[in-house]
């Protein structure tokens, strides 16, 4: 009984596997049609959408190529401590993660954004032509021969400009060697160079003014401690750690690339990284394709079960 279950098992496999290709070779013009829809669709897609084109560069953290001021800091780092003032490596070390969490901000983007005028070209824009060179708005949003924004509620808000450079622009750290890439993209390259350079500035010095602050509250809290302190070894420390805190101002000022240095120049993009229209065209072709083959072996076996 088992067996003649077992023989007829396979001979039942073989009869479906005939009638699904017999309900696809009847369906054969219907499938390529359907095909043909999704092809034609996907390639018209993929011609439509406008070109990104991306501005990348390697940065690498500053701290690791000055060793010699922190190697100095170090040595007073004991007695920086004994005053109440933190002037650690691990403090210098932490200056590239603070780094990027400040650039991911609200706060610095929307003032990036406002203190370089680029409301327009990060909110306005639909395009660039290649030709010419210029670029193209959206005269939905905004009015570029009046030079007015088109919008009921007037100029996007600075929380809108930040969720629109935000989509734009990204930071990524290697863990492994502490190496950080900044990518900006645009639909114009020279555009998307601009911004990263303005950016990866911004950065910079966004973080060099913050050092001079620190070290200048630091350097006025040790001269308050040493008009209260009459001990003169006491003071000779406090000297010393105020010496150091006037030359990591130095240093700092004198550095316009504070925290990351470019391990080369940005490049001016050649060549578009997004749409792929050959992916979007096969993939869309291959859905189609596959879908409508779902499509009438389903509705075959609707039918049948109804009939049954």
């Amino acid at each position: 009984m088992n067996t003649e279950i077992q023989k007829d098992h396979p001979k039942d496999e073989e009869i479906n596997l005939k009638e699904l290709i017999q309900v696809l070779w009847a369906d054969r013009l219907k499938i390529i049609a359907v095909t043909s829809v999704f092809a034609v669709l996907s390639v018209s897609y993929a011609l439509s959408v406008t070109n990104l084109y991306k501005a990348e560069v390697l940065l690498v953290p500053a701290q690791a190529q000055s060793g010699g001021l922190s190697g100095a800091l170090g040595q007073i780092g004991g007695l920086a401590s004994l005053a109440g003032i933190n002037i650690s490596n691990s403090a210098e070390t932490s200056e590239v993660k603070i780094a990027i969490h400040i650039a991911e901000s609200w706060g610095f983007i929307s003032k990036f954004v406002s203190d370089n005028n680029l409301e327009v070209e990060v909110g306005a824009l639909s395009g660039w032509d290649k030709e010419t060179n210029t670029l193209i708005y959206n005269e939905d949003l905004y009015d570029p021969v009046n030079k007015v924004w088109l919008l009921e509620g007037g100029p996007p808000s600075d929380f809108e400009l930040f969720k629109f450079f935000s989509d734009k622009k990204k930071i990524t750290e290697d863990k492994m060697t502490g190496l950080v890439t900044i990518s900006v993209d645009s639909y114009s390259p020279y555009l998307a160079k601009k911004w990263l350079d303005l950016f990866v500035a911004e950065i910079n010095l966004h973080m060099q003014k913050r050092k001079v602050s620190e070290v200048a509250r630091n350097v006025e809290y040790l001269e308050i401690q040493l008009e209260k302190n009459e001990n003169k070894e006491m003071q000779k420390v406090l000297y010393s750690i105020i010496g150091e805190q006037i030359k990591n101002r130095m240093v700092t000022e004198a550095s316009p690339d504070y925290v990351f240095v470019p391990a080369g120049p940005s490049m001016l993009p050649q060549e578009k990284f997004y749409p792929k229209r050959a992916m979007i065209s096969i993939w869309g072709t291959t859905i189609g394709g596959l879908l409508s083959v779902i499509f009438f072996l389903a509705r075959h076996f609707l039918k049948k079960r109804i009939k049954l």
